[in-house]
């Protein structure tokens, strides 16, 4: 590097932590941005600056604003942001405002449908629009960024997310759980019948058990009641999830960041969406689409009778944070 100013790490919530964090270990000059969507991350991590969201008639446009409008007033060599959310897109145009180069952690995903997920395939859009460097966790995603003829330089370097689960790996198994998360915006006018036929299942399959860590969104919270059958948890611990899922005979999810850790255990993952962002879980065999509720039953029974599957995750080998930082220590911000 040719500055010694340090690069800036924005991140707001649980899944940016998780990602960035592998960052943070490899002795790169850094400092943190918090921009407060997960008040409870502030129990666990130390930050150099923090944005305090404010009210307004539309929480995107909010989340942007105060990231526009509280942006440090420092010098920084890059400014990194991860992913898909309103505030890695409002810093990453703070830092363009700013004529600080932007980097893109988890670039080139893309369902190519931006009402879903919405609004994160808009953000992550136009973040690598203005992007001096994508870290892409694919090859796929890479050809994604080419064939968008985006500016920035792009790289492979795998996604950070795997990096802490190397040492799960010899505790993994096939359980007699099946782990289930819910949450996302394109759901929630549906959550209602997710719920119903995920509590139909735990009910007629009563020699498994169904555990749903439970989504703070009172969106998700408010169908709590219709999940009878199901053994539902408060929000778990990173390390406690993973152990479970580590050990879970199959997954149904509408997460992004679960159908990369479920493959890196070889799990099978129904994925409760009309599309997706990650094709290459679905290419290896990992992820199978459930496009609607109604096709829940079916798929379930296929995938239950059928769980097991040996084949590489298309995400990585866990050793991504290595590889991030040897390509910001060897960056030229000014070439």
């Amino acid at each position: 590097m040719t500055s010694n100013a340090p690069i800036l790490i924005a991140f707001g919530t649980r899944p940016e932590e998780i990602k960035i964090s592998p960052l943070l270990k490899q002795g790169l000059n850094l400092k943190l941005l918090f921009t407060g969507q997960h008040e409870h991350l502030l129990e666990n991590n130390k930050f150099d600056f923090r944005i305090k969201p404010t009210e307004g008639t539309n929480r995107l446009d909010q989340i942007i604003t105060d990231c526009l409008t509280q942006f440090p007033d420092e010098r920084f060599q890059a400014v990194l942001v991860q992913g898909d959310t309103a505030s890695a897109f409002g810093c990453a145009l703070a830092a363009f405002n700013r004529q600080i180069p932007v980097i893109h952690l988890e670039a080139g995903l893309r369902s190519f449908d931006l009402d879903h997920p919405y609004p994160e395939e808009g953000y992550r859009l136009m973040v690598s629009r203005i992007a001096a460097l994508n870290l892409c966790p694919t090859e796929s995603s890479k050809q994604n960024l080419l064939d968008e003829k985006v500016a920035g330089r792009i790289e492979v370097t795998g996604n950070t997310v795997l990096d802490h689960l190397h040492s799960f790996k010899e505790g993994e198994t096939y359980g007699n759980h099946v782990l289930i998360t819910m949450h996302r915006r394109e759901n929630h006018h549906i959550m209602g019948q997710w719920f119903k036929i995920l509590n139909t299942l735990a009910k007629n399959h009563p020699e498994l058990e169904f555990i749903l860590p439970l989504h703070p969104n009172p969106a998700v919270k408010k169908h709590r009641d219709l999940l009878t059958h199901i053994h539902v948890l408060e929000p778990m611990k990173h390390h406690d999830f993973i152990e479970k899922l580590s050990q879970a005979k199959l997954l149904i999810t509408d997460s992004g960041g679960l159908q990369e850790e479920g493959s890196f255990f070889n799990k099978r993952v129904i994925v409760c969406r009309e599309t997706t962002e990650r094709p290459e879980a679905i290419a290896s065999g990992h992820s199978t689409l459930c496009h609607s509720p109604a096709d829940l039953p079916m798929l379930f029974e296929e995938v239950n009778d059928s769980h097991e599957i040996v084949s590489s995750c298309p995400f990585g080998d866990g050793f991504s944070g290595n590889r991030v930082a040897n390509l910001l220590n060897h960056m030229n911000w000014n070439s």
